[in-house]
């Protein structure tokens, strides 16, 4: 199991499920910190602001893609310009309910995301993609 260090960004607009994910993820002991956005907006604020102060950035996100504003795809636009430094020592997942088909290929074809995760997040598939991309996230 790897050793607790880093920083997780949940970015969700639904406040149960962010109680929910960000409780399997204290629970699963995986990261000091949660960081939480509510927006793909705040999200991107958050990073933006904190280009420049690497120990507050996060070291794995999990985004929600239907979110009013700013969708998952929008913000990944935008994510995908932030400085190759940041993006190879932050990995990606979707963290979502969607069905729609024509989502779910889109998230997998993007190549900034590791995997597309189903809500609610489950500690188990959380330990496995940690695992898997331990070695990519320092951990």
């Amino acid at each position: 199991m790897p050793n607790k260090t880093g920083k997780v960004l949940l970015i969700d607009d639904n406040d149960i499920d962010l109680k929910i994910n960000s409780k399997v993820i204290k629970l699963s002991n995986f990261f000091e910190e949660i960081i939480i956005c509510q927006s793909g907006k705040e999200g991107i604020e958050y990073i933006t602001k904190n280009l420049d102060t690497p120990e507050l950035l996060p070291d794995f996100i999990l985004l929600d893609i239907q979110m009013p504003e700013m969708d998952g795809f929008e913000f990944l636009e935008i994510y995908k310009n932030f400085p190759r430094t940041f993006l190879d020592n932050c990995k990606l997942a979707i963290l979502s309910s969607t069905l729609d088909f024509g989502d779910i290929k889109k998230a997998e074809a993007n190549p900034l995301v590791i995997k597309l995760l189903k809500k609610p997040l489950y500690p188990n598939e959380l330990q496995e993609l940690l695992n898997k991309h331990s070695t990519l996230l320092g951990i």
